[in-house]
């Protein structure tokens, strides 16, 4: 069992859940700054595995609201408008969040009325991996490891 859940809104907005306040920070960075955007947690999780091998990240985080650094150290970041919101958290608690994220995000129903032109013969999912590889240029290494 996790210690983060994601759940939406009733207005689709990604709201989590936690029973340790611990991971308050952890939750509001993750519905914050990766969103929506299955190609941002892609990159979370890309850059998870990249300094647990003990590379560096394969670029430098952007953000429009934190400053976010991933080492071995694990992950910290400090969100640029909020003082009071900052963390601090091992490899091993960030990937097992922005993992269960990723589950959350792939597991939500696809906008019928949404037409997409990247891949829409497979999932969104799926199509947002390959392009993420396409950009990158390089296999996404949670490849085989993905929903």
């Amino acid at each position: 069992m996790s210690f983060i859940k994601f759940s939406r809104d009733e207005h689709g907005l990604s709201l989590f859940h936690v029973d340790d306040p611990k991971y308050r920070a952890l939750g509001a960075w993750i519905i914050t700054d990766i969103s929506a955007y299955m190609q941002v947690a892609l990159d979370a999780l890309a850059m998870i595995d990249d300094v647990a091998k003990g590379d560096e990240p394969f670029e430098p985080w952007s953000s429009e609201h934190y400053d976010v650094s991933f080492s071995k150290q694990g992950l910290k970041f400090r969100n640029l408008y909020v003082d009071t919101e900052e963390g601090e958290y091992s490899l091993a608690e960030a990937r097992e969040a922005v993992e269960e994220y990723w589950r959350f995000l792939a597991s939500q129903p696809e906008n019928p009325h949404l037409e997409r032109e990247y891949r829409p013969d497979l999932p969104m999912w799926q199509a947002d991996l390959l392009q993420w590889e396409e950009v990158w240029e390089r296999t996404h290494p949670y490849r085989g490891r993905l929903f």
